[in-house]
């Protein structure tokens, strides 16, 4: 993640992540499982070890509890959303959070070949700073996966650009609460993102304002980087939520 897009998660977002996605985490852990199953990811043979690269609240990190994993890895570089997992994760000890970027990360925490799933959800892949990180951190995935491993990734393709007021990207507006996104494009490769976030304390209404810079990541792009670095796709398509979902297997 870019330091630009870890503070504005930190000083806007983290706080009102949950809230974002609809206000209750476990209906949204739920779609995760099934999802997540469908795409058979499961603990292999020779290891029962997963990790979920940019955990937020525990979207995915708690689907991968309840699949069977026996240690389930949880990175992100917010402090916010892993107290937010960890208040989840109570009782769940196969789970652990980890305070670190995602770009560096799995070299130090697991070793080549110990690991049967890989995911990376949520658009997490998109807030890196550059594609040249993008294919560093495939190339670290496919290291760290068993054989029979799977990695998923899933994201929102923003190579197609927005003109005019179809910009403007309502997120959610509840009776205190109004999240708006902004979209400019300032080159072929970023989009540049501006959250718009009203808040009525029950007397006015505040603005609170933030922007980052994430990845346009064409599907045909992620596809032909995972076969560069030894990973057999399965799925590359549309998903739920408007996320393109991409599952591969290590041979």
């Amino acid at each position: 993640m870019t330091s630009a897009a870890a503070d504005h998660y930190e000083r806007l977002l983290a706080e009102n992540y949950t809230w974002m996605l609809g206000g209750e985490l476990m209906p949204i852990v739920a779609g995760q499982f099934e999802l997540l199953t469908e795409l058979g990811i499961a603990p292999t043979e020779t290891s029962a070890i997963s990790v979920d690269l940019g955990c937020g609240p525990g979207n995915q990190t708690l689907a991968l509890a309840g699949l069977g994993f026996t240690r389930v890895l949880a990175v992100d570089t917010s402090r916010i959303l892993l107290a937010e997992l960890a208040e989840h994760a109570a009782g769940l000890p196969v789970i652990e959070p980890v305070h670190e970027d995602i770009r560096t990360v799995l070299p130090g925490l697991t070793a080549p070949g110990a690991v049967a799933a890989v995911v990376c959800m949520g658009d997490t892949l998109t807030h890196l700073p550059s594609k040249d990180d993008v294919t560093a951190l495939l190339g670290d995935i496919a290291k760290a996966l068993a054989p029979g491993g799977r990695l998923v990734v899933t994201y929102r393709d923003l190579t197609e650009t927005l003109h005019g007021i179809d910009r403007f990207i309502p997120v959610r507006s509840t009776d205190n609460r109004v999240l708006t996104c902004f979209l400019e494009y300032p080159d072929d490769d970023t989009v540049l993102v501006y959250d718009l976030l009203h808040i009525h304390d029950g007397t006015a209404w505040t603005q609170h304002v933030g922007s980052y810079s994430k990845l346009r990541i064409a599907s045909t792009w992620l596809a032909d980087r995972c076969r560069e670095v030894g990973l057999t796709l399965e799925r590359n398509e549309p998903g739920p939520r408007g996320m393109q979902v991409l599952a591969a297997r290590k041979e």
